[in-house]
């Protein structure tokens, strides 16, 4: 399945090209307290080792902006600042040198305050995420539409999509979340059709790793698979590394990204005599860092294991004592049990160029 994209128009984040024909690019959130500059530090390097190309902060304060300065001073990635309700701290934001922000017109202040975030957004050429949430709908558009309907989400961005165009302003992506699966679909679909902007794809608050990681993988699924949408985040409960992780199976899926180790791993039956699941969660976790493309199998029986797994590109399965490992679906040694793992990691390595710890 070849994934066609809709073109949109192209912005930047730093260093980062969103849009366009632009690969789909990955992004997270710090769940950190963003005053607290080393612990931010640490998390934005442990996303950025597992593949995130562009990191939130929640700004909430002035003590979080002075903070600021100093994190994207030693980021690896580019930066986008979180704000409501307060146009100072994204101007203030903007002096510190943050790459994108995230923010909604209609809650950060009058027209007045808007036209001045937006001027010194400008200036800096730096662009501004219209975020549209389900939960925080104008009143007027409830009334009207009876709820939190696709349509009236869409009329909101339009709203702060028109506010921005009026002021000259076009460096623009657009989200639209909501915690409920069709209802943001829908609201992507109708909105694609009506802005050549590029759309950051997300279901908010999805739950917790496996609840949150099937919802996103549904909802952002179903948009790439009708080429909608230019940087998904999967919002999980969880630690913000596995919204990434999460993010890449998501887009190998449809083709779109090929970063990093495939896994493939049989689900165990009562054929199997090692322990396939230990086996693979600590394969896995150690291939993390890995940048490299490749289908890695982890299958636990000796019998079936390479023909099952034929399309990876090396792999392992096991059996009462000893296993062997295959590529390519052809056996190219048998193996003690024991050292499985450890030839399995030492072949990778080889074959990558890169260093597993």
């Amino acid at each position: 399945m070849n994934v066609i994209r809709k073109k949109t128009r192209q912005i930047r984040v730093g260093s980062v090209p969103v849009g366009g024909d632009a690969p789909v690019v990955v992004q997270s959130m710090c769940n950190t307290d963003t005053r607290n500059v080393k612990a931010t530090l640490e998390q934005i390097r442990r996303l950025a080792e597992v593949g995130c190309e562009l990191v939130r902060l929640a700004v909430l304060d002035e003590k979080a902006v002075e903070a600021l300065e100093t994190i994207r001073k030693e980021s690896p990635t580019p930066l986008i600042a979180d704000i409501h309700f307060d146009h100072r701290l994204a101007l203030s934001a903007l002096k510190s040198g943050v790459d994108g922000l995230r923010i909604n017109p209609g809650n950060i202040g009058d027209e007045r305050a808007v036209a001045k975030v937006v001027h010194a957004a400008a200036e800096r050429q730096v662009p501004i995420r219209i975020g549209v949430n389900s939960g925080s709908l104008d009143k007027d558009l409830l009334q009207r539409y009876g709820g939190a309907t696709p349509e009236a989400m869409v009329e909101s961005a339009l709203r702060q999509v028109h506010l921005l165009e009026s002021l000259q302003f076009y460096e623009i992506k657009i989200s639209l979340k909501s915690s409920d699966v069709m209802t943001m679909v829908e609201a992507y679909r109708i909105l694609a059709d009506r802005v050549s902007y590029p759309l950051h794809l997300g279901v908010t608050e999805a739950g917790t790793l496996i609840s949150g990681t099937v919802k996103s993988a549904i909802g952002i699924g179903l948009l790439l698979a009708q080429g909608v949408g230019d940087t998904i985040r999967v919002s999980l409960t969880s630690d913000p590394t596995n919204e990434v992780r999460a993010a890449y199976e998501i887009l190998r899926v449809f083709k779109l990204r090929e970063r990093g180790i495939e896994l493939i791993s049989c689900p165990s039956c009562g054929r199997c005599e090692i322990d396939i699941i230990g086996l693979a969660h600590e394969v896995e976790n150690r291939l993390l860092k890995v940048k490299t493309p490749l289908k890695v199998a982890i299958m636990g029986c000796v019998v079936n294991g390479p023909g099952e797994a034929k399309e990876a590109d090396v792999g392992i399965a096991g059996g009462r004592g000893q296993g062997i490992l295959f590529k390519k679906g052809e056996i190219v040694a048998k193996i003690p049990e024991t050292q499985l793992m450890s030839r399995l990691l030492e072949e990778i390595s080889l074959m990558v160029g890169e260093e597993i710890a």
